[in-house]
């Protein structure tokens, strides 16, 4: 911590004694993001997995997936741009948008537009076959950001894969495994929401993510600094 007090000079010190900066402050874009992209995830995933499901699930899950799980976790995305958060930024915008378009296909499928067929279904196939790719790269990226979030994102490309299996080989178990990797994906992700949330509330680290930063994990630490003058950006929080 003491590096990020000062450059060894006294000048990041002296900065901080003196700045003043009037702030229009956002929450963490994350919490809302994973709290959408858990809700929807869950609720389609116990459908793929085998909790429930009738012909007529369709109808109930296109708003839920397209609102929950596409518009807000998409609008998440877009937040993340201010928070400087490249990782954030990708992973909501893509899956947003997928829950968007996945949220569509099921109305198309409610109204009787389109009938999923019974087999493959290689057109999804190669959704999730993109979805997994981009998915694994944002995995990658998570090792630098926290345990909490590389669980959510391996567990999340790890079900993608399932997905893309079965959508282009019709071999029901990859649905089934798919749809069970999945809801633990959702777990991992309220959790991580969760986490975010109550450090925002209280101020200090409540649930810890397992962060780079060995401090950062222990509860009743405080480990955001008020103004990050070495990003050249006074008042401006990095990530988040």
């Amino acid at each position: 911590m003491e590096a990020a007090r000062g450059n060894g000079h006294g000048e990041l010190a002296e900065i901080r004694e003196h700045t003043r900066v009037m702030l229009q402050p956002i929450a963490a874009p994350s919490i809302l993001g994973l709290f959408g992209f858990a809700g929807a995830t869950f609720i389609v995933a116990a459908h793929l997995a085998g909790w429930y499901g009738t012909p007529e699930s369709p109808a109930f899950l296109f708003p839920f997936a397209a609102m929950f799980g596409g518009l807000a976790q998409f609008l998440a995305g877009m937040w993340a741009f201010k928070a400087r958060d490249g990782v954030a930024t990708a992973m909501h915008g893509m899956w947003g948008s997928f829950w968007l378009a996945y949220g569509l296909l099921n109305l198309l499928v409610a109204v009787g537009v389109y009938t999923i067929p019974t087999g493959s279904f290689p057109e999804l196939g190669f959704w999730f076959l993109a979805l997994t790719a981009i998915t694994a790269l944002g995995t990658a990226a998570a090792v630098a950001e926290s345990i909490g979030l590389l669980a959510t994102l391996a567990s999340l490309t790890v079900g993608a894969a399932f997905l893309a299996v079965h959508y282009l080989t019709g071999i029901h178990w990859w649905e089934v495994a798919g749809g069970w990797i999945l809801i633990g994906s959702a777990a991992a992700a309220t959790y991580t929401a969760g986490a975010m949330m109550l450090e925002g509330a209280w101020g200090k680290v409540v649930l810890p993510l397992g962060k780079m930063e060995r401090e950062a994990n222990v509860p009743g630490t405080r480990v955001t600094l008020p103004i990050e003058y070495e990003h050249a950006e006074p008042g401006v929080r990095m990530g988040q």
